[in-house]
């Protein structure tokens, strides 16, 4: 880290350095000075410029620069190379912590024009956590075979070396990230979970979500590490706030806590997962599963059990003009949107499937018209908890300004099943209604505040919502929102930072005069804060594709104490899904035959692996890959969620 201060960086440029013949080709600004010519300056060439810009001269008329991240300023390089420049950038506060994964990333394999041996050990770690290498991957005789190859001067390591040099990276990093957890602007929400390696340890996974200054959603996992029994609310808790100490973030943690208490008596404190309770829900109601998908499920094993049958089917997807490229999908009986797919996809084939019925003699499984008719309407109203479990498996994005809207339609869409005249609907919708009202009949206050902070929706959309359900406007479940929701604001109000004393002395006392200036009492009665004004506002139209962080960086300085509630409110994540697909990392890293690693080995294999690297394997990951790690869930758990919430902020 950056010990010196800017005066400090600027003295020292100016004691003489030894240019050594590595920096030779570094030299900038080198004056041409022919006869007859002016003075001409060499383009600057060498790969530190991206990262410092140009500032006007200092009282000693020479030029500087500073570095576009941290902002420490050093003297423009003369006759002695940048070399100082590149020490800068190497120990950087704020260098980007995917700088060693951008370089294995990038097209050119970050090509460099000598061998550094420290650089080559770096890259090889990083291989290793990137690609989920064997330590050992260091020792294979092919591989040391090419390294010489390439460069006779490379150093070979051991696998105990690799191991030492990937805990120095990850200590390298923590430090990166700790900084950047403390130059977040917005309070830090965790989720956190539980998982089980192959050899029964029990690990804890938290990550840190926040909004950064640039107003742009970060997630980072903080810690994966080894938690022995008993799994109880006291050692979670305790074992939790160890780790928070230990990165230094404790007092920025409590979310919407302010100074000492917890906003609205802790009612912001602690959040189930979404995804997971969702799950639930649907997996209780298709527990009985109608004879018009288990028909449909058989279809799809027909058609699947053989190469002539799959060149029947095609041939009748052919003769209806379908598109035969979108596949049939077999569901597994235990993921519910495995069997929505299948159902979605069998829907599109229906007509083949009919007309198979009628030129395949062996083909005895084709749902009948009312049973396809049962089959379209299960599609459409499961279709109803895929979005919203898409919707909450969002890791990249804001989601609590989305919990609203879905389980409001959720609730509403059970609630007109239960007067479906279709029986086996109805019977679906009642034992799901069942197990909405156990963990949602109260809809989460902050998560309706959250809507309120999207200009699309604002309070309007939470009194239409509990009138569509209860029949009336201003139900006490809105008043109840509203009431929290200005709340909120005037705690975040009462902390926002006021001009000094000293400020407003130095406005004369023409000023001070007008401050007292009296005001009629109409006028003064009239005035309204800046939620009330905000809320007032037409709203944006509802189907605009908006991205709520922009809109809130750009109105930033029109609701100042506003946005900081929005940063604070849209960074809580709805669902764990970001220590799901942790865990499937942890899978692949502890597996049978990598099952003795040490727990503090591991951790630094996942964390390092997700900082690194973490931000493009999310933009590489498809949805359904995501949405498939909440389906993964064990159901089994119920139970123990009761005593301890699956994601907390």
């Amino acid at each position: 880290m950056e010990e010196t201060n800017n005066s400090n960086n600027v003295e020292n440029t100016n004691d003489v350095e030894i240019i050594t013949e590595e920096e030779v080709d570094d030299l900038e600004d080198v004056t041409v000075l022919m006869e007859g010519q002016k003075k001409k300056r060499r383009r600057k060439t060498s790969l530190v410029w991206p990262h410092f810009e140009m500032i006007s001269p200092g009282p000693d008329k020479k030029p500087r620069c500073k570095c576009k991240r941290c902002g420490l300023v050093y003297l423009v390089p003369g006759n002695y190379g940048t070399g100082n420049l590149k020490r800068h950038l190497e120990t950087c506060v704020r260098r980007d912590t995917r700088d060693v994964g951008q370089l294995l990333l990038s097209k050119n394999g970050g090509a460099v024009s000598k061998f550094e041996p420290d650089k080559f050990r770096e890259l090889l770690v990083a291989a290793i956590v990137m690609h989920e290498l064997p330590f050992r991957f260091v020792e294979y005789t092919a591989i040391r075979a090419i390294f010489a190859y390439l460069c006779p001067e490379a150093t070979m390591i051991t696998r105990n070396t690799a191991r030492a040099d990937l805990i120095k990276m990850h200590r390298r990093e923590k430090e990166k990230i700790k900084f950047m957890l403390k130059d977040a602007p917005s309070r830090i929400s965790l989720t956190s979970d539980l998982w089980t390696s192959v050899i029964t340890d029990g690990y804890m996974c938290s990550t840190a979500h926040f909004i950064d200054r640039n107003w742009v959603l970060q997630k980072r996992v903080l810690n994966f590490c080894y938690m022995p029994p008993p799994h109880n609310g006291v050692s979670l808790s305790e074992k939790m706030y160890n780790l928070l100490c230990e990165w230094e973030i404790e007092n920025k943690v409590s979310q919407l806590s302010i100074r000492k208490a917890l906003v609205c008596n802790g009612d912001f404190f602690h959040l189930r997962c979404c995804a997971h309770i969702l799950n639930l829900i649907v997996q209780d109601g298709l527990k009985e599963i109608d004879i018009a998908i288990q028909k449909i499920r058989e279809s799809v094993k027909y058609v699947k059990g053989s190469q002539v049958r799959k060149q029947k089917f095609l041939e009748s997807v052919n003769q209806m003009s379908l598109d035969g490229k979108r596949g049939l999908r077999q569901d597994v009986p235990t993921r519910w949107n495995s069997t929505f797919l299948m159902i979605e996809n069998a829907l599109y084939y229906k007509r083949a499937f009919c007309h198979l019925e009628l030129t395949d003699s062996n083909y005895k499984n084709c749902p009948t018209v009312d049973e396809w008719s049962k089959v379209e309407k299960i599609d459409k109203f499961l279709a109803v908890f895929y979005d919203a479990t898409c919707a909450f498996s969002g890791t990249k994005y804001p989601t609590a300004n989305l919990y609203f809207p879905s389980v409001f339609m959720i609730y509403l869409t059970l609630r007109q099943q239960m007067e479906n005249e279709d029986e086996y609907m109805r019977r679906m919708a009642v034992q799901m209604l069942a197990k909405f009202e156990k963990y949602w009949l109260d809809f989460n206050v902050l998560l309706a505040i959250a809507v309120t902070l999207d200009p699309r929706y604002k309070l309007q959309f939470v009194d239409f919502c509990y009138k569509k359900l209860y029949g009336y406007s201003g139900s006490p479940a809105y008043l109840n929102v509203r009431e929290k929701l200005f709340s909120l604001y005037l705690e975040y109000a009462s902390n926002a930072p006021t001009t000094s004393a000293a400020t407003r002395k130095r406005g004369g006392q023409v000023v001070h005069e007008f401050d007292s200036f009296e005001i009629d009492e109409e006028s003064a009665h009239s005035q309204k804060n800046l939620l009330e004004l905000y809320l007032d506002e037409p709203r944006v139209d509802r189907r605009a594709n908006l991205d709520i962080l922009s809109f809130w960086k750009a109105n930033q300085f029109r609701f100042p104490e506003i946005a900081s509630m929005a940063r604070d409110v849209l960074s809580v994540p709805i669902s764990t899904v970001a220590s799901e697909s942790t865990f499937s990392v942890g899978g692949r890293v502890i597996d049978q035959f990598r099952s003795s690693l040490r727990p503090n080995t591991v951790e630094a294999l996942v964390c390092t692996r997700d900082w690194l690297y973490g931000e493009k394997e999310l933009a590489q990951m498809k949805l359904d890959e995501l949405v498939e790690d909440v389906m993964n869930l064990d159901f089994n758990k119920e139970s123990m969620d009761d005593n301890r919430g699956h994601s907390q902020d």
